[in-house]
């Protein structure tokens, strides 16, 4: 064992505490810690490795901005520190360095499951581990007896208009729980600056926690599902959601969301939702605020409504073509639509150059549990004629499906047809890379966000009089 941990050492001063971590508990029979005790095992040595890196390489510079960089968005431009995950171009999404099917495998798994707890993948995301069943069984209980909201916030839900957007409702209800923020009251209190990570700790796990109340009081006053049951104290995170929505009794749409809220979790830190709450986070809005904030931009079509523009998509497609069609007159229904000057919904990706392992992810799982749906088949053809097309229009750089190009078939399959709520689940399962970020920016005092602005006319005086 020891030559294999002075192995590890050479790599990464993380990857070597991950090491000896896991070696120190297989040999010992000791009381595990929990995610927080564990959490003020790593930041100090997170700390003195950030310093570390700074001191290295701080003066070094790399990806040189270009004016089409601004004006576009700040698309590609090298910007944030994200630890949770990192986004490649080839390989797709990285959770601490892990892939998708690599979670898929390590992390524990309900008994007779085979889809990872969510529980394991937030603890992924803060420490780099993967967890013990024990630890991740110990997450569930603690979500579960945090759970509770208070009566006000659901009273505002009550009192909203069933014509209300549900990711109104929802933006509404998180940011309401600001009012028992444990770190705006420890601020106000005069914490030391050291210490902010604890309380906002303790409100990510509230936040996550009371995230399926808030969504299930959503979904039954707006669709008319009835009251709803009370959390079970020794279920999982998933299988409560599930519940809450009136599902919990479908184990197959209990796996499909611990999968679902594994593979939304986290997608680097450039997107609108995690940047967002990144950019809120670093005045010191507490978590309540920050992730309020972050689910108004996943709000936006252009960003959580994706997989509702794709269903809408097939249905019209089905609805022209009818079901069990030829590839050929996929094919045609296709062209019509970008002749029509519109984009084939779910394709392309504004990172990845790939098939995005999320969606495949899922259509494994529709393999196993749903080989017969006609919208599933109906993805199938799609992903088997699209990217020729793309490719042939000259319409993608990436003409292959990303993650929204499945999702609403899997929910619709399950009988959770209500197109509206869809980016509430999203916004439940973004709540943990968010979240597991705004611990570590307080643990590691993180600054507050300015970047450096500029009008058109400075940048045509900036260039002025100089060769291209």
């Amino acid at each position: 064992m020891a030559a294999s941990l002075r192995s590890v050492f050479s790599r990464s001063p993380f990857a070597a505490r991950t090491a000896f971590h896991s070696a120190r508990f297989s040999s010992t029979v000791s009381k595990q810690p929990t995610l927080k005790e564990r959490l003020s095992e790593l930041i100090p040595a997170e700390i003195e490795n950030v310093k570390r890196i700074r001191a290295e390489h701080g003066k070094k510079t790399f990806g040189p901005v270009a004016v089409d960089q601004l004006y576009g968005g700040m698309r590609g431009l090298p910007a944030l520190i994200w630890d949770g995950s990192v986004l490649d171009a080839e390989e797709g999404i990285r959770f601490r360095g892990k892939s998708i099917p690599e979670c898929q495998h390590l992390l524990p798994k309900a008994p007779g499951g085979s889809e990872p707890l969510p529980e394991g993948l937030f603890w992924l995301l803060v420490t780099g581990e993967i967890p013990t069943q024990q630890q991740v069984e110990e997450l569930s209980k603690d979500w579960a007896a945090r759970a509770a909201i208070p009566e006000f916030v659901e009273e505002i839900l009550d009192r909203c208009p069933p014509t209300l957007h549900p990711m109104s409702q929802f933006s509404l209800a998180v940011t309401a729980l600001n009012h028992d923020s444990a770190f705006a009251k420890a601020y106000q209190d005069g914490i030391s600056k050291k210490e902010y990570w604890s309380p906002t700790f303790e409100d990510c796990m509230d936040l996550i926690a009371k995230l399926p109340n808030i969504a299930g009081r959503i979904y039954r006053n707006v669709f008319g599902q009835g009251k709803l049951p009370a959390i079970d104290q020794a279920k999982d995170y998933s299988h409560n959601l599930a519940a809450l929505l009136g599902f919990g009794d479908n184990e197959a749409f209990v796996e499909l969301l611990r999968l679902y809220i594994t593979i939304h979790s986290d997608h680097e830190g450039g997107n609108v939702s995690a940047h967002t709450g990144k950019l809120v986070g670093s005045a010191l809005s507490d978590p309540f605020l920050a992730f309020g904030a972050s689910l108004n931009g996943l709000a936006g079509p252009l960003h959580g409504l994706a997989n509702q523009e794709v269903l809408i998509w097939l249905r019209k497609m089905q609805d022209k073509i009818g079901e069990n069609a030829s590839d050929e007159a996929v094919k045609d229904y296709v062209w019509s639509t970008l002749k029509g000057g519109q984009v084939v919904p779910g394709y392309g990706h504004a990172v990845l150059r790939k098939t995005d392992p999320r969606y495949t992810a899922q259509r494994e799982f529709a393999m196993k549990h749903l080989p017969d749906d006609p919208l599933f088949k109906l993805v199938g053809q799609i992903y088997n004629v699209v990217p020729d097309i793309l490719l042939q229009a000259g319409k993608a750089k990436n003409p292959w499906p990303n993650v929204d190009a499945h999702s609403g078939v899997l929910l619709t399959h399950y009988g959770l047809t209500q197109m509206q709520f869809y980016t509430v689940l999203f916004g439940v399962s973004r709540a943990f890379g968010v979240a597991a970020q705004l611990i570590w920016d307080r643990g590691l005092g993180a600054p507050l966000e300015r970047p450096k602005s500029y009008s058109s006319s400075a940048i045509e005086m900036m260039f002025k009089d100089k060769q291209a």
